[in-house]
């Protein structure tokens, strides 16, 4: 065999085995999203990418390093509201355009995220992803919250009802079981973030 043909069949073998990895990925990525992640097996895995369990295996060895994977690809294709979008902003613009930014995002995700938290518990290779997941929604509430003019428990109120404002149980509770419609939802925890830091 000449080194070019070698070289070309090599590197169609590394193509095809790219292909296989992002076929699994998808295939666990939508099943995280439909039955998730706790009742997703690696046989439903292979099945759904069309692979043998043993070829999940080769590719993924852990459940780490398939969440890793499965993480990363969803969070691409899926983009949480960006921090720095905030920082020109007042901080009532800041805080509207953070609910309204986040309640889309819900709105776009919501088995997914749904999934993810209920199950977190039960799956240990979760822990990470979600951590960092957290870590940076901490990030984004440190950006709403920045430039406002409460000092003292005022502030320390007002950072907890913009957490709260911000959180998916909230946009759910709301949006989903209550039937607001989303700006109707940001208008509410606007309010209730002005009356938090005006209360005694």
């Amino acid at each position: 065999m000449s080194n070019e043909r070698r070289k070309y069949t090599k590197r169609r073998r590394a193509e095809s085995e790219q292909e296989t990895r992002q076929r699994i990925t998808e295939a666990a990525v939508a099943l995280h999203g439909t039955v998730g992640p706790a009742r997703t097996t690696i046989s439903a895995v292979a099945e759904k990418a069309g692979v043998q369990r043993a070829t999940v295996y080769r590719h993924f060895p852990d459940d780490e390093s398939l969440f890793a994977a499965c993480s990363g690809h969803w969070a691409a294709l899926n983009p949480p509201p960006d921090p720095a979008t905030l920082s020109d902003a007042d901080p009532a613009t800041r805080l509207r355009r953070a609910l309204t930014d986040t309640y889309a995002y819900y709105g776009r995700t919501e088995a997914m995220v749904e999934n993810v938290f209920r199950d977190a518990p039960l799956v240990e290779a979760m822990a990470k992803p979600v951590a960092s997941r957290l870590a940076y929604f901490d990030a984004f509430l440190d950006a709403v919250v920045a430039g406002r003019p409460e000092r003292g428990n005022a502030r320390r109120r007002v950072r907890a009802a913009i957490a709260h404002a911000l959180s998916f149980p909230t946009w759910r509770s709301l949006v989903r079981e209550q039937g607001l419609e989303d700006d109707e939802a940001v208008a509410v925890m606007a309010a209730m973030v002005e009356a938090a830091g005006r209360a005694r």
